[in-house]
């Protein structure tokens, strides 16, 4: 099968387990009103995450590129019959039918993103709660799909894939080989999710702001309580 190559880029290690703990979190926090700023964070570094693949899918390292695993559907069944056929084509990077998976999750993933912002600034009425819902419950099913595609895989091409998602390396040959896992990239993003996590939790984001969030509503009360002491004040002044 080859040596052990570096396949994986870290900026792409790191989306992936961020995705995957950003969606979890928001998902087990989205009926549960006392962690509904957990959930808006979540969400909102989710949509960064989202966005970040689509464009890292166009100009990062070789197999980021989704010009160099999205084949299409008849690549896909190609694929799944060689499986069964007990000789499964091997792929460096992502295989076919992977990567309608991959796609699938970031539609997905967007269509969350945009439904629940719909659903934040109350459009659309209850229509959009309801379409934010079965997205994200369809994201989860295709999640577990995800997940059990993985270990079959694993088991048919004798290979370890869950740790060549921490590692980023794979069986392959040389000349299929990444020269270096873009570290750089990963700080940058690390530094950025964690301002930008930072900014929403303390409401530094206007235009992201949630005025239905309990912690501004108790920041605004403050303001509001000062000024009425302040305004209370001037009127003791004026009867003095």
């Amino acid at each position: 099968m080859g040596q052990r190559i570096l396949v994986w880029d870290l900026p792409v290690r790191l989306f992936h387990w961020s995705l995957a703990a950003t969606f979890t979190a928001a998902y087990l926090t989205a009926e549960e009103e006392q962690w509904h700023a957990v959930h808006l964070t979540c969400g909102y570094l989710f949509a960064a995450l989202i966005a970040f693949r689509l464009v890292w899918g166009i100009i990062g390292s070789r197999h980021a590129r989704f010009a160099s695993f999205v084949r299409g559907p008849v690549a896909a069944i190609s694929y799944l019959r060689s499986l069964f056929s007990g000789t499964p084509q091997h792929f460096a990077g992502h295989n076919p039918a992977g990567a309608i998976a991959i796609v699938l999750l970031l539609l997905l993933g967007a269509g969350i993103v945009a439904s629940g912002w719909m659903t934040l600034n109350e459009i659309g009425g209850e229509a959009f709660e309801e379409v934010h819902e079965v997205v994200a419950n369809a994201m989860l099913l295709l999640v577990f799909f995800h997940i059990a595609a993985v270990f079959i895989s694993s088991h048919l091409h004798h290979e370890n894939l869950t740790a060549a998602m921490f590692t980023g390396r794979k069986n392959g040959k040389e000349d299929e080989k990444i020269s270096h896992s873009r570290g750089y990239i990963a700080v940058i993003m690390v530094v950025a999710l964690g301002l930008f996590g930072v900014a929403l939790t303390q409401g530094k984001v206007p235009a992201l702001w949630d005025p239905n969030n309990p912690a501004h509503s108790a920041e605004s009360g403050n303001e509001a309580g000062a000024e009425g002491n302040e305004q209370g004040g001037d009127h003791d002044k004026d009867d003095d």
